[in-house]
């Protein structure tokens, strides 16, 4: 077999392959065989007409056809390894010459990765927000704990700002109630904004038995978007009354004997929280900074197809999750159609980047990705999905999935690296130490590149040359018209 390699772009090659006939037998052979096994011709056993009565019965151009199909794949996959390419999705292939005992020509175009140049990144410098926590930050989550303690007692007069109420909902639309338009029973806070608009101004002021209508956005359900018309019945009116800033208050809601030691644990925690996000934005600045260093040309195709995975990942699982459509959901975001495809694009675009970029990195620092690293990443996915690390590395596995976690996992390593040789100043001119927690550390990277990837990174993950069994599967498809 011989193979040339013709560069079309800097991501997109053609390959010209030409196999000799005779190192076609194999497929021949089983190409016969096969049909040997689907055809009943009288006079014959099953699986025992020979090959010259096959080809007057049914054609030599069957058997060909049968063996070109099953030969491409390996040939496509000897050529790419030849040329050292990695591919990226499946190849578009042509037959140019197939003579019977004499020659199978093809060519195959692919996207491969480009070839990228990683600068010197080491004088890379960002800003980022300072770790400053007030007192009033402090009184706002002493705050916050003490309305998790609040009491209620029931009272016998009109709601009012701040009441808990107990209250039956019914919703119509068009004149009808909806199936799912009962509650009883809802708990509700006034002033929360926890439930429907226009709902507080129509129970303030209300006792219990009393009844008012209001008409109101739905947020889901089978009517979500719609306008209805509610009725809301007050049940119950109760008042909160919130514990007092004391001792005794800490001791109730904490581990702590004093209030003075409740607020400086509450301080403490925020200054972690902060530092958390100072080292998350560091992550992202780091990855821009580095995004602008180098010139990475993006595939078209691999482009589009990331595209159409983010639209349809939105529409069909996020926003069908909310009962909403794309339309609704750009009229709540107050975007256009062409401004949510620009976004969309511009987040593919940086997505892309990004792998190819640290994937680069990856390589040309040798990282390596132990099980210890591996199942940490897993725990967090496993976490942000909602399911149970058990659950979670079960899907991974039976959707060979693991190389994507791997890659993900290598990619953070990667970018911790860069952010390691980077300068990194809060707006105050401090200069910010992030190896304090050097797993903390990798774990913000790890997280900063999936965000950067975008949650449909698994259609962007490019096909390394060893994987092309899965690309060749559209050289079979050619063959067969």
């Amino acid at each position: 077999m011989k193979s040339a390699v013709e560069t079309l772009n800097p991501t997109r090659v053609r390959l010209t392959v030409e196999v000799p006939f005779e190192e076609l037998k194999d497929s021949l052979d089983a190409a016969y065989k096969k049909i040997n096994q689907q055809v009943t011709v009288k006079g014959f056993r099953k699986g025992k007409v020979p090959a010259r009565v096959i080809d007057q019965r049914f054609g030599r151009g069957v058997v060909l056809e049968e063996a070109v199909n099953d030969a491409l794949p390996k040939f496509y996959t000897e050529a790419v390894n030849e040329a050292e390419l990695s591919p990226l999705g499946q190849p578009e292939v042509d037959i140019t010459e197939l003579k019977d005992g004499e020659t199978l020509n093809f060519t195959a175009e692919v996207d491969v990765r480009p070839t990228i140049e990683i600068p010197d990144y080491s004088g890379i410098e960002v800003e980022v927000d300072p770790v400053e926590v007030t007192d009033e930050d402090v009184d706002k989550a002493v705050q916050q704990l003490r309305e998790r303690f609040a009491s209620t007692t029931p009272v016998e007069r009109a709601a009012e700002d701040g009441d808990v109420v107990t209250i039956d909902l019914e919703a119509k639309v068009d004149g009808k109630v909806l199936e799912d338009g009962i509650a009883k029973d809802v708990s509700y806070t006034i002033g929360s904004g926890e439930l429907l608009d226009g709902i507080d101004d129509a129970v303030k002021g209300l006792s219990a038995g009393e009844e008012a209508t209001f008409t109101s956005e739905l947020k889901g359900g089978s009517a979500a978007g719609r306008q209805a018309e509610v009725t809301v019945k007050v049940t119950q009116v109760a008042k909160r009354e919130l514990p007092e800033l004391d001792d005794e208050f800490a001791q109730l809601a904490s581990e702590f004997d004093t209030l003075e030691e409740l607020r400086a644990d509450s301080r403490k925690r925020l200054e972690n929280m902060k530092k958390y996000d100072q080292a998350t934005q560091a992550q992202e600045r780091v990855l821009e900074k580095l995004l602008e260093l180098v010139e990475v040309p993006v595939p078209e195709k691999l482009l589009e197809d990331e595209i159409n995975t983010r639209k349809h990942n939105l529409e069909h699982h996020q926003l069908a999750q909310m009962g909403l459509t794309l339309d609704k959901y750009l009229e709540l975001q107050g975007k256009t159609a062409e401004e949510f495809e620009n976004e969309t694009r511009e987040a593919a675009i940086k997505g892309i980047k990004t792998q190819f970029v640290l994937d680069e990195l990856v390589s040309k620092e040798k990282l390596n990705v132990n099980q210890e690293e591996l199942t940490e990443h897993l725990m967090r996915r496993a976490a942000s999905s909602g399911m149970s690390p058990d659950q979670f590395a079960q899907a991974v596995v039976q959707n060979n999935q693991v190389p994507l976690l791997v890659g993900e996992v290598a990619r953070g390593k990667a970018l911790a690296l860069v952010v390691e040789a980077a300068t990194v100043k809060d707006t105050n001119g401090n200069v910010i130490d992030l190896d304090e927690d050097e797993e903390d550390e990798e774990t913000e990277s790890a997280q900063a590149t999936e965000e950067a990837q975008g949650e449909a990174a698994e259609s962007a993950q490019p096909a390394e040359a060893t994987e092309s069994a899965e690309a060749t599967e559209s050289a079979e498809e050619k063959t067969e018209g």
